[in-house]
């Protein structure tokens, strides 16, 4: 069958990738930094909020993704009502009423409808992906659902990295000002992605609820054991990813003392990581996508291994560290998502199963959330300039963990990689 290249129905479904990924790196990288240094909250107060916050984001998946598969056809009016609420509790985080309890307090509120907004439309937008991804691949689609998912998301990820960056390096007392301005773009675009998901999109199929489908589903995901086999390695890698996005301004404007090369650290940074998503496409078709991964692991454990030596002014090799370490994200945004999908196949309760997906991405930030009371804990303070502990915490510990989760992917067959891959059908020939 003849491949084809343009599906307007696969964009339409992919433009939401845009600005769900143009919030969620402000929420986890950002938002520690301005509450600590722009509001003087303590590291400790911040890093429990934090927590919880994220910690409840966790549990609440599963619950969401049971919902999002009983509701069957009648999910539109809930994705209009989730964008608005996204939108609205983003904005609040960036115009706290005032410094102290109130703030923390205001912080906290504003986390949780953000991750509950952020939750239901991610695991519906995955799951609705999923439903078109056999379609796409046996039309022989070239750019399939998944494929115009994430490049809306890379494109997000830049507009994400390059602009509050430069806005928090700036004048501290324009900062909320200038990213409310940041908040209302990003809500008139996740209004009008929704919409056009909503009216363009292929339709999305969804088979009936079963009359048991709590402990139906429950059964389903825990009773597939390669799917279960991934859970490890891919929780163990997220630590290692999610902690240097909770420092890595602490890091930037403590050890390296640049605060206002955080925009360009952070672009070289992603705009690696988009340049470099083809070649591990790539090299998965050819050596399968496990191995790929690991390959990628080994590149983001090279990267950084000597990135806690670094100090004052060392800024030319942290750019290598960050064009280095955003290459081997490429295989951490591109692989996992496919060993996933190949695991859950045809299944008819996706939502239920990208939910403890997104579950263990959102826990690991949860856990590195505690970075900051310990950081405190140990005699850390933002603005103290280097310190030893902030970059064996920052550079370190991270490469332990993706070293561990390399030997956990290690120990899994390679038969995942015998399966169709369902980004884009075209992209994972050889």
């Amino acid at each position: 069958m003849k491949a084809h290249g343009f599906n307007p129905g696969y964009m339409a479904y992919g433009l939401l990738g845009l600005p769900l990924a143009m919030a969620a790196l402000p929420v986890y990288v950002h938002i520690p930094a301005f509450y600590a240094l722009h509001l003087e909250i303590g590291l400790a107060q911040l890093g429990w909020v934090l927590f919880a916050a994220r910690l409840f984001d966790t549990i609440q998946d599963p619950l969401l993704g049971l919902m999002i598969d009983r509701l069957g056809g009648r999910l539109n009016g809930y994705l209009l009502a989730a964008a608005g609420l996204f939108a609205l509790a983003f904005a609040a985080l960036w115009m706290p009423p005032s410094g102290g309890k109130i703030a923390v307090a205001w912080l906290g509120v504003s986390l949780v409808f953000v991750y509950c907004a952020h939750s239901f439309l991610s695991i519906a937008y995955f799951a609705w992906g999923a439903s078109l991804d056999g379609v796409a691949a046996r039309a022989q689609v070239l750019l399939g659902p998944a494929a115009w998912r994430e490049a809306a998301g890379l494109v997000g990820i830049l507009l994400a990295s390059a602009i509050p960056a430069a806005v928090m390096s700036g004048d501290p007392e324009q900062v909320s000002c200038r990213m409310a301005w940041y908040s209302a773009g990003f809500g008139v675009l996740l209004l009008v992605a929704v919409l056009v998901l909503l009216s363009a999109a292929p339709a999305w199929t969804r088979a009936a609820p079963s009359a048991n489908q709590w402990l139906t589903a429950l059964r389903s995901v825990f009773g597939n054991r390669r799917f279960t086999q991934l859970l490890l390695p891919y929780f163990l890698n997220a630590l290692s990813v999610s902690l240097p996005a909770t420092l890595v301004l602490f890091f930037i404007r403590d050890q390296l003392q640049a605060p206002q090369l955080g925009a360009a650290f952070l672009i070289a940074y992603f705009a690696a990581a988009v340049s470099c998503l083809p070649l591990w496409v790539r090299l998965a078709s050819r050596i399968g996508t496990n191995k790929a991964w690991r390959v990628g692991m080994v590149l983001a454990v090279g990267a950084f291994a000597g990135t806690g030596l670094l100090g004052p002014g060392d800024t030319l090799p942290y750019f290598a560290v960050c064009l280095a370490a955003g290459a081997a994200l490429g295989a951490d945004l591109a692989l996992p998502p496919v060993l996933f999908a190949q695991t859950i196949g045809d299944s008819p309760r996706k939502g239920i199963y990208y939910s403890f997906y997104t579950l263990l991405g959102k826990l690991a930030l949860a856990m590195t959330g505690l970075s900051l009371p310990l950081l405190a804990k140990l005699g850390y303070q933002p603005g103290g300039g280097s310190s030893a502990l902030l970059a064996a915490m920052y550079a370190g510990l991270p490469c332990l963990l993706k070293v561990a989760a390399l030997f956990s992917l290690r120990r899994i067959r390679e038969d995942h990689d015998n399966l169709p891959c369902p980004v884009a059908d075209g992209m994972c020939r050889k």
